[in-house]
């Protein structure tokens, strides 16, 4: 009863005229920056926080603001994702396997309405339960040791092999280059340049954001330019019938919704894996359970709704660690931890007894928050889907121009443009080859954290490499992840054998 009517109290602050102004600004804003390739939460919080310092906002008005914008964030990633294979922000990624290939069949509207309901249904049990399991579930992730991060990693590259490509042979080894990819720089441990090749520019190691842009947006286009734009658009159907979906397709989602939540929520609150790695898994477990048919890839709706569940769970549980720990759970969230230190906010265990209003305002209006992004998001999908009305040989220029300038007003730099230009190769030959770009960007994205957990374990057992086989968490991570690798190779080799078949079969009438 304690928690009802604090969250009562909480309900007062939120809808208070100023707090609920600004919560709806930052969804609107929220979701029109994720919509923009390349920016995503991170830079979408970063970039309003001056705005919340300058409006002279206290920290439970500025947190309301920025959250708004981070939900935001996370509902508008998918829209490049589904219409233009461009993922809005990292985590979207997973949404471009099955999102795009549903605008390709002419269902676009259906695709964005699946997951904007997905989305509302992860982040809804998110704040769940950030109000009813916080305590327990911050305890529970103080558990996890450097070890099994490190195993927790292994999984998510391991899942990777059934993603993306019916060859898990190809789907590892790029992989294998994403993490390569992410090793220059600076060594973080010895401070030694590492394959830098003398390259100054190179020190501060590759941009996730530049790489990602590169990879997806320029290697779309160099791939439209050799096939020389042919069609007007991505599909010809974007009639109103395709904006909402049917009652069974919502029935046919439910599951992997249910499912991406639960994972997503799981992954969110362990500190650092963030929504990445729930969107990563969600699709992964969801994709190993129902994909009886190989629909998978190819525009299945629980494609869709089990990422975009995933990553907007893990966002909100991201919080959690955040708020009960003072650790954060995500880059967005320190940036948000960032914001409250300067605001003379400590948070950790004691923020629930010192600031009442600040957390509980904070939580009730991430519900509001839900409310008003799916009821702004369902009514905006029939205007997103006049995007494909647009010829492609305009709209992709026009993409490129805006991540030209989406990343020099990011980094300032000449250099990071051709290394965007770089990507975007690299990513045109894979392409090429058949090897999927998703991998790589994993690869890239989790390495960083996959080494420093390593390194950790290694401090602290001395150098002895039994500790990442010691722990009970760990085993059993590193049990599920051979069963996930062997189960991708006999999905592969069944695949494989169909369509053996139904070659020869073929040749013989």
């Amino acid at each position: 009863m304690e928690i009802y009517n604090q969250l009562l109290h909480g309900l007062i602050v939120a809808l208070g005229p100023m707090n609920i102004g600004l919560l709806l600004a930052g969804c609107f804003f929220g979701t029109l920056i994720g919509s923009l390739p390349g920016l995503g939460p991170v830079n979408g919080v970063a970039i309003l926080i001056p705005l919340a310092f300058s409006l002279g906002l206290d920290a439970t008005a500025s947190m309301i603001l920025l959250s708004a914008v981070y939900y935001g964030c996370m509902y508008g990633g998918r829209i490049s994702s589904i219409l233009l294979n461009i993922p809005g922000d990292e985590p979207a990624i997973m949404t471009t396997l099955d999102g795009y290939p549903m605008t390709l069949k002419g269902r676009a509207g259906e695709a964005l309405a699946i997951s904007a309901v997905a989305s509302f249904v992860g982040a809804t049990v998110a704040t769940v339960g950030l109000t009813l399991f916080a305590p327990l579930l911050a305890r529970a992730a103080i558990y996890f040791a450097p070890e099994d991060y490190f195993a927790l990693f292994i999984l998510a590259f391991i899942t990777i092999g059934g993603l993306g490509g019916a060859d898990p042979r190809k789907t590892l080894l790029a992989a294998c280059i994403g993490l390569m990819i992410a090793m220059v720089g600076i060594d973080p441990a010895s401070g030694v340049p590492r394959f830098t090749f003398g390259w100054f520019d190179l020190y501060d190691g590759i941009n996730p954001i530049v790489a990602l842009i590169g990879l997806f947006a320029l290697s779309e286009l160099f791939w439209l330019l050799e096939t020389g734009f042919r069609g007007s658009s991505p599909t010809g159907n974007t009639s109103a019938k395709s904006r909402l979906p049917s009652v069974k397709t919502l029935k046919k989602t439910a599951g992997a919704t249910a499912r991406g939540s639960a994972l997503g929520f799981i992954a969110g609150i362990l500190p650092g894996a963030g929504a990445s790695l729930g969107a990563v898994i969600s699709y992964a477990f969801e994709k190993q359970i129902s994909n009886r048919d190989g629909t998978f890839g190819k525009g299945d709706e629980r494609g869709v709704a089990a990422p975009e569940a995933g990553n907007n769970a893990a966002s909100g549980g991201a919080l959690i660690p955040m708020l009960a720990l003072g650790v954060p759970g995500s880059g967005t969230t320190a940036v948000l931890l960032a914001m409250l230190i300067s605001l003379n906010v400590q948070p950790g265990p004691l923020l629930f007894e010192r600031n009442p209003d600040l957390v509980w305002g904070l939580i009730a209006s991430l519900y509001l928050a839900n409310f008003a992004l799916l009821i702004m998001n369902v009514p905006l999908v029939s205007i997103f889907t006049r995007v494909l009305s647009v010829p492609v040989w305009i709209l992709l220029p026009l993409v490129a121009s805006v991540s030209f300038v989406g990343v020099y007003s990011i980094s300032h730099s000449p250099f990071q443009m051709v290394t965007m230009i770089t990507f975007g190769l690299i990513g045109f030959l894979l392409r090429k080859c058949e090897i999927s770009l998703v991998p790589v960007v994993l690869g890239l994205l989790l390495a960083g954290d996959m080494e420093n957990n390593l390194r950790r374990a290694l401090s602290i057992s001395g150098g002895d490499y039994e500790i990442l086989v010691q722990s009970p968490i760990s085993l059993g991570l590193y049990v599920v992840a051979a069963l996930f690798l062997l189960l991708s190779f006999v999905l592969w080799k069944r695949d494989n054998g169909r369509s053996e078949l139904i070659e020869d079969s073929q040749q013989i009438s």
